[in-house]
């Protein structure tokens, strides 16, 4: 069922695998960028007007205002499925445990006596979190976004999610998915809008008469929502450009073949574009997946959406000599989701250097991490697993370094300082050095030796 790449006898090429013999969905957020262009332009124009207009051209339903009424929140969080309630309540708990130990402390650093450099971190003043509510309802999402802002500490958060032409309720339709409300109330969210795609974004970024600009935005989304983050980033922060989602197995002969199976078309489920790869040296574990995948994929509820996902160019069986060639394979493919089935799991995944999550043996599936793990589901996709991390506690921290000298501990430096900024051609770097010693200063002021390696250098003389 999936298709084959056979690298045992590629050459070995400079630098690693040739990523591009690596199955990959495409995502042109490029092609995008022109098409929510006017989107985002007519929001920053038009404001909560815009918003109503695109949601009755989106999302075939008419909304009066995007900010959703407290009661509903209230409403949503009293009828939602005790099953669901309790299932979210202990995702909160668990993703709470993680991410508050994630909280960075302020530090000082004693660079020389009466010189310090302390860094400190301050949470983003306000954030804009979007949640997606196409083919599915994700209030798992919300929790993802919601705890590690809150454990930050974040002091203003605004939750948006495309309002809902069917209601999933008795109480009307023009709202986010019911459920999405319930996880937003269960957290103490009381902002959120009913607003969807690039649009949402636009909202976020620029501001309007219901929904205040916000400082940074973070959240999945299909191609326009990453489109209208590649434009808007500057005017607003960003966590990521998402993409697709995507799973990767590496396993050898000691893999369950159906957990193999099981796995791949859990995260096949998700969209027509969802990325599933099994990394193996065992062309007859290769072989068991796919009858077991042929065997699984009719009785699935999504099968057709499933089954299209898994013949995808983006998904397929990559065969490698050995596990240390599979090893580099996923390490070039940095999946968002990687799943280690192999023996020794722990040992193998201790070596992966490229990946959003690592799942280590066959009890760690996706769907753990997905819901209640503890660790965050909002993951680097396309490859960016070599650069970028999923989101955390530092997504909505920044560093300050705050300087702190006193007049010896400047002195000692400022001829440094001086000959550097002559070097770069800027010599008012220099001379705002000196400036804090030309009208008081005395021979004495700074004493031979002071200057350390230049022990002849003495801080101008007023004249």
């Amino acid at each position: 069922m999936l298709n084959r790449i056979d690298l045992r006898e590629s050459p070995p090429v400079p630098g690693g695998i040739d990523r591009d013999l690596l199955p990959r969905a495409e995502f042109d957020v490029e092609a995008a960028l022109e098409k929510v262009r006017p989107i985002c332009e007519h929001v920053r124009h038009h404001g909560t007007a815009a918003l109503i207009e695109y949601a009755e051209r989106f999302e075939q339903v008419a909304i009066e205002r995007t900010r959703v009424p407290a009661e509903a929140l209230r409403r949503a969080l009293a009828e939602l499925d005790p099953a669901v309630r309790a299932g979210l309540e202990e995702s909160i708990r668990r993703a709470r445990l993680v991410h508050r130990d994630q909280r960075r402390t302020d530090s000082t650093v004693r660079v020389v006596p009466g010189g310090t450099v302390t860094e400190r971190w301050v949470p983003v003043e306000r954030v804009g979190l979007y949640v997606p509510g196409g083919r599915a309802v994700y209030p798992s999402s919300v929790v993802m976004n919601v705890v590690p802002a809150q454990e930050a500490g974040v002091g203003s958060l605004a939750v948006a999610s495309p309002p809902q032409r069917e209601p999933g309720n008795d109480w009307g339709a023009g709202l986010p998915h019911p459920t999405i409300l319930a996880a937003c109330a269960l957290l103490g969210v009381e902002e959120v809008h009913a607003a969807g795609g690039a649009q949402a974004i636009a909202m976020f970024a620029y501001g309007t008469g219901e929904c205040a600009p916000v400082s940074l935005v973070t959240g999945p989304g299909n191609v326009y929502v990453a489109a209208a983050k590649r434009l808007l980033k500057g005017r607003v922060g960003i966590d990521a450009e998402a993409g697709p989602t995507e799973i990767a197995v590496l396993a050898d002969d000691s893999a369950e073949p159906g957990l193999v199976a099981a796995d791949l078309i859990s995260q096949a489920e998700h969209d027509v574009l969802a990325a599933a790869v099994l990394v193996t040296p065992s062309v007859a574990l290769a072989d068991a997946v796919d009858a077991e995948l042929r065997a699984r994929v009719p009785a699935a509820r999504h099968h057709g959406r499933i089954a299209e996902a898994l013949g995808g160019r983006q998904s397929g069986t990559v065969l490698v000599r050995d596990l240390e060639h599979g090893l580099a394979v996923v390490d070039a493919y940095a999946a968002e989701h990687l799943e280690i089935m192999t023996e020794d799991a722990a040992r193998v995944a201790a070596r992966v250097r490229n990946a959003g999550a690592v799942f280590v043996g066959p009890y760690a599936p996706v769907s753990l991490g997905d819901y209640c793990a503890g660790s965050n589901h909002v993951l680097p996709t396309g490859g960016c697993a070599c650069h970028s991390s999923g989101l955390s506690v530092q997504s909505f921290l920044r560093g300050i370094h705050v300087v702190d000298y006193d007049r010896q501990a400047l002195a000692q430096v400022a001829h440094h300082v001086t000959a550097l900024a002559e070097a770069e051609d800027l010599p008012a770097h220099g001379a705002a050095v000196r400036a804090r010693f030309e009208a008081t200063a005395t021979p004495a002021a700074v004493p031979a030796g002071a200057a350390g390696e230049k022990d002849d250098w003495k801080v101008p003389q007023s004249k």
